[in-house]
């Protein structure tokens, strides 16, 4: 396995040794830039190792590690400083890198707030500086301490150190009892010309960049070597504080500059998504004459009670994003265009390059992302790269932007082979030989053949003992693929799993006399197996890898049907609904199609009615195929493929065979003495004091579930402005309806 190896290319042993190795890595990385000042990555090679260790937890989630480098911010302190507990934690930032991440960004704020996409909502934009991350603490005016990040919780105090940077008042007026000020220490290029050149004139140490010459400045143990040091300080914001100083984060900004700090004149608020973008041009054609070091533009949700409401993941706010600048392009051959197959069957093409080095790193293969791509238009058929398709010896441009799976960005035509030809994406799976469709709406191209594709097989089995699915001890990725196909003692199904040890009073022997194995680890094996016969409903349906079906939305429909057999029934039940649906969605894409070029979009909606219409969908089926969709989370999309699954006889029998070795456990309700507690809870219209995601998540939490449609099985709905179908649904049906106050005092929040 190369260090470049595609993502999409590692199996599961693979991708264990890789996260330890990007682990490691990145501690280095981490202790060298934030603790040592003596960092050997660029930024963008930096960012690349993260992206491709979230990609590769993404893809694998349950060999994510306890050391994880996406819970970790910074580096531990070092060891000649005492440490600094603080009392906010001094967060990162997640990264975007180019305007669709930052569109992206947008649409996921205006989400979780449930603002439409015209709803006024301003950002600030200001140049990411790159330097060295400090806070501040002043008591009753006073700088008191002076701490770096460290990783986040403990960082190391320099507060004499501080005190000698000028930019750093030691006393402000009129600011809260306790105001924790943050910000970079930085140095600018002609301070930083300046002292290499006093550097090699007394024969001292020259520094390799300003960023560099900044942290080491700082983070000396003499603090009078400190002052010696040309360093400067930009706030930008705060940690602890004993009163609010704005309501929005432009107010703050100019508080921090009246209380004396020096804040950055590129500082700009933004009212729209076009308006952050032009800034960020603006700023990244100023870049080379700022004097400073930047590598990309912070945005930040301007309203500060909004950025309380968004909150924060792990290790970043959801109300902030860096837009990184571009990394380096480079250019090189394409040799040829693999298909690989994954786990749900989707097609994946990849580029064979001629090895370039793009960003100081040797890269052979860059993603083709799928047929379109290739053929040069986008998922609505609009061009990119000006419609150029990309072809076999052709000259690409390929570029990695912090992405460590390369992209391929553009085609050198006058370079292009003149016996060259389109590429002929194929049809049928090359695993497998079945046919390779691609459904209305979707992107991707995918093998039909299920669990008789031995690549969606393995990946399948893999996925079935991953770590937040069965977790078998001693059968992992590695084992799989030994047993997969294995002419003594085969694993095909996920049934064989159970059925491993009682195949044959011999197989005991036959495994123990294996390499890698013996008496005991076959022994503890087949133990491991029995104890995994029992298994909670919502973590079986995670385990079996059906398409769409994640941890949450495998937990909801857990916790809605409560059995295996009542759902399986259910799903059946609602195949002739779901069959008219794929129908009706069919018949919208063909006219959506054609009223986007005759521009008579009423023939949309009439194409939908008229499929569902002339169906002949029985009522039994139409009210089981509601109910599932109706389950908040689940949705169409979800539905169908979970009724696909159980319909196509080789995934049913697979299932049914599993189900006769296992225990199938009901989920247990959260344990609540809410009087909404056990209830089937409808939310509908607009919530004024909360957002639908916020209802959903504490009327869970609350252990009641949230349903997206109006049945005879709700029990409570809770209507806002608007309402509208739902309302006069549930009223007809005597369902209990609130609206939000009352709701809220229900429950304890009014």
């Amino acid at each position: 396995m190369s260090e470049t190896t595609p993502v999409s290319e590692l199996n599961e042993a693979e991708a264990r040794a890789e996260l330890a190795r990007l682990a490691a890595q990145l501690q280095r990385a981490n202790r060298l830039y934030h603790a040592e000042d003596a960092p050997e990555l660029s930024d963008a090679d930096y960012d690349a190792l993260k992206r491709r260790n979230a990609d590769i937890e993404s893809l694998f989630p349950a060999l994510k590690r306890p050391d994880s480098p996406s819970d970790q911010v910074g580096a531990r302190a070092a060891d000649g400083f005492s440490k600094v507990s603080h009392a906010v934690r001094m967060m990162s930032l997640g990264n975007g890198f180019d305007d669709d991440d930052i569109a992206d960004f947008d649409r996921s704020i205006r989400k979780y707030l449930g603002l439409s996409s015209d709803a006024p909502l301003s950002y600030t934009a200001e140049p990411k500086i790159d330097g060295l991350s400090l806070s501040l603490r002043y008591e009753k005016g006073r700088l008191v301490q002076a701490a770096t990040r460290g990783d986040g919780e403990v960082g190391e105090n320099v507060t004499a150190n501080a005190r000698t940077v000028g930019d750093i008042p030691h006393d402000i007026e009129n600011a809260p009892d306790i105001f924790e000020v943050r910000g970079e220490v930085y140095m600018s290029h002609a301070d930083f010309d300046d002292l290499n050149a006093r550097q090699v004139a007394s024969g001292g140490k020259t520094f390799a960049n300003p960023r560099n010459a900044a942290a080491g400045s700082l983070r000396q143990l003499d603090a009078s070597i400190t002052a010696s040091r040309p360093l400067r300080f930009f706030a930008y914001a705060w940690g602890e504080l004993s009163a609010p100083i704005a309501a929005t984060q432009m107010e703050a900004i100019d508080r921090l500059r009246a209380f004396g700090f020096q804040t950055n004149d590129l500082t700009r608020l933004c009212p729209s998504l076009s308006d952050m973008l032009a800034h960020y041009r603006d700023i990244e054609a100023q870049r080379s004459t700022l004097g400073y070091d930047i590598d990309g533009v912070v945005y930040k949700v301007n309203d500060l009670a909004l950025q309380a409401r968004l909150g924060f993941r792990s290790t970043t706010p959801r109300w902030a994003i860096a837009h990184k600048f571009p990394a380096e392009l480079a250019w090189t051959r394409l040799e040829g265009i693999d298909i690989q197959v994954g786990r749900t069957g989707a097609l994946s093409p990849v580029a064979r390059l001629h090895p370039v080095t793009v960003g100081g790193v040797v890269v052979s293969n860059a993603t083709l992302h799928n047929e379109d791509y290739i053929a040069g238009r986008d998922a609505k058929g609009g061009a990119i790269r000006g419609g150029k398709d990309i072809r076999v010896g052709d000259w690409v441009q390929v570029y990695r932007a912090g992405d460590v799976i390369p992209k391929v960005a553009d085609v050198d035509l006058s370079k292009r082979p003149k016996d060259s030809v389109p590429y002929a994406f194929p049809t049928k799976c090359p695993e497998c030989g079945s046919d390779a469709i691609r459904e209305d709406g979707d992107a991707v191209r995918r093998c039909t053949g299920g669990l008789i594709c031995p690549a969606q097989a393995v990946e399948k089995l893999k996925h079935f003992v991953s770590r937040k699915a069965f977790d078998i001890e001693g059968l992992g990725a590695k084992q799989i693929e030994m047993f997969h196909g294995d002419p003594v003692l085969p694993i095909n199904t996920p049934a064989d799993i159970f059925t491993l040890q009682n195949r044959d009073a011999s197989n005991l022997a036959r495994l123990k006399n294996r390499d890698g194995w013996g008496e005991t680890s076959a022994s503890n094996l087949f133990a491991a197996i029995d104890e995994k016969r029992a298994i909670e409903l919502g973590r079986l349906l995670f385990a079996l890898g059906i398409r769409h079906v994640g941890e949450v939305g495998a937990r909801d429909l857990a916790l809605h049907y409560l059995d295996w057999d009542a759902m399986a029934q259910a799903i059946d039940a609602a195949r002739p609904a779901a069959l008219a649906q794929r129908k009706a969605d069919a018949a919208e894409e063909a006219e959506r199609q054609a009223a986007a070029s005759d521009n008579r979009r009423a023939r949309v909606k009439e194409a939908r009615d008229a499929a569902i219409a002339n169906s002949d969908v029985p009522p039994a089926a139409a009210s089981a195929w509601s109910d599932l969709i109706g389950i908040d989370g689940i949705g169409t999309t979800l539905g169908l493929s979970l009724s696909d699954a159980f319909a196509n006889p080789d995934e049913r029998r697979a299932f049914d065979d599993l189900r006769q070795h296992l225990t199938i456990v009901s989920p247990d309700a959260p344990a609540s003495d809410s009087p909404v507690a056990g209830k089937t809870v409808v939310f509908t219209g607009t919530l004024e004091k909360m957002t639908r995601a916020e209802a959903k998540a504490r009327a869970e939490a609350l252990g009641a579930k949230v349903s997206g449609s109006v049945s005879q099985k709700t029990d409570l709905l809770v209507a806002g402005p608007g309402a509208g179908s739902k309302a006069k649904k549930a009223a007809d049906l005597g369902i209990e309806t609130l609206d939000e106050d009352s709701w809220l005092q229900l429950i304890g929040d009014a």
